[in-house]
């Protein structure tokens, strides 16, 4: 299978063209060649309708890694799906760039990479995906993941109500509250189960920045507006400064990337508002390390003393593969309280752990005991509990009973 054009694109392309450049003389023609366009649009539409189909995460072409096969994630797996066609790296990278605006080929040339949303209509509802795209070896690479068009509710997620309601303004109406994981960890998920409750129970103001914007919100109780890093606001960092004029009583923060988003967030935090965000860590402890961790030392008994004062909840997760070849959540949760408190402002880090694992009755758990209930359920094996925990010797225990 091949696009009906490819030999002609082919041909305008110079030889000595590569990389940027190719991809500059691509887009150009597609531009005048609406067929051809059309074309690309409805074969990436396919496949993304396909993932949906399949139950996939994610969906992988382009570049050489790919060696021209399409690839997708599907329950935790990646492999190459060879019913959907091979095609050349002047094929997918018309594909996908058929599909980029203007203003995102320009920031994909000049950046050699670009992150965006992709949305269209299935069957009246809409299909989301959040996409990137990069240059492997000089050749254009794409990964979309698929965004849920089903809310998870707190109680499915398996989130304890002590927990819920620090998440809930309508409980709480200041901290900061954290969701970690890798990439591919559900964070996302959980961050709108966390936006739905409170944007269902709360007349709020909800003010989400994301880069790009994933799950869209509809205002229900809450007024809900989104604000797309590269489109409607500069940075992370920058919206989070703009959002404080803009009277809100939420804000979201997609991702703390850097030691300015970091030191926006607390402040905002300390100001009296609710925020939320994530950060890429496996657990709580080592959330707490790495947000000190990212200060110089001159500055890092500050930023300790007011992560301290403004931290809620931070909520650790991963997705684990059970018995039946599926995917389930493991958590972490760490609930702030007086104790937790000083041993951050007094550099005992290590005694938090304790503290989650004799937290039970404030919804706090440790990764390892909530692997050792799953694995106590049937859920998952004991070899994948031990695999997938922080800290092995602690699991042993808990499989020995002591």
């Amino acid at each position: 299978m091949s696009l009906s054009f490819a030999r002609e694109i082919e041909k305008a392309i110079p030889d000595n063209y590569q990389g940027v450049e190719k991809c500059e003389l691509i887009s150009k023609w597609l531009n005048s060649h609406p067929d051809a366009q059309v074309e690309c649009r409805e074969i990436l539409k396919g496949w993304l309708i396909k993932t949906r189909e399949k139950n996939a995460s994610d969906i992988d072409f382009g570049g050489p890694g790919c060696s021209g096969k399409v690839w997708l994630r599907i329950y935790g797996t990646k492999k190459p799906m060879p019913e959907l066609g091979e095609f050349n790296h002047v094929e997918t990278a018309a594909i996908v760039l058929s599909w980029l605006s203007p203003s995102h080929i320009q920031r994909l040339i000049s950046y050699k990479s670009v992150d965006y949303s992709l949305s269209f209509q299935i069957d009246d509802r809409e299909a989301r995906f959040r996409g990137s795209t990069y240059f492997d070896n000089g050749f254009l690479g794409t990964n979309f993941r698929k965004i849920n068009d089903k809310l998870y509710t707190m109680d499915g997620l398996g989130i304890p109500g002590p927990v819920a309601e620090r998440m809930n303004l309508k409980y709480e109406k200041a901290g900061l509250v954290l969701v970690t994981g890798i990439t591919g960890s559900g964070k996302s998920t959980t961050m709108d189960a966390i936006i739905d409750m409170n944007n269902r129970e709360n007349a709020a103001h909800i003010v989400i920045i994301g880069h790009p914007i994933e799950y869209v919100h509809h205002s229900k109780l809450s007024l809900v507006r989104h604000r797309e890093v590269g489109v409607d606001v500069v940075s992370f960092g920058s919206g989070a400064v703009e959002a404080l004029r803009q009277d809100p009583d939420i804000i979201v923060v997609g991702e703390m990337r850097d030691p300015q988003t970091i030191a926006t967030v607390l402040e905002i935090t300390d100001s009296g508002h609710k925020a939320f965000t994530t950060l890429h860590t496996s657990s709580a402890l080592d959330s707490l390390h790495r947000i000190v961790a990212e200060f110089p030392p001159e500055e890092q008994e500050r930023i300790r003393n007011r992560l301290a004062d403004v931290l809620s909840v931070t909520m650790s997760q991963k997705l684990v593969p059970t018995v039946d070849g599926k995917l389930v959540m493991a958590k972490e949760i760490l609930a702030v309280d007086s104790s937790v408190q000083a041993a951050i402002r007094n550099k005992n880090i290590g005694e938090i752990y304790q503290m989650m694992v004799e937290g039970k009755r404030f919804g706090m758990c440790t990764m390892e005991q909530d692997l050792r209930e799953l694995q106590r359920k049937g859920i998952i094996t004991q070899q994948t509990a031990l695999n997938y925990s922080n800290n092995k010797k602690r699991m042993q225990q808990l499989f020995s009973g002591s």
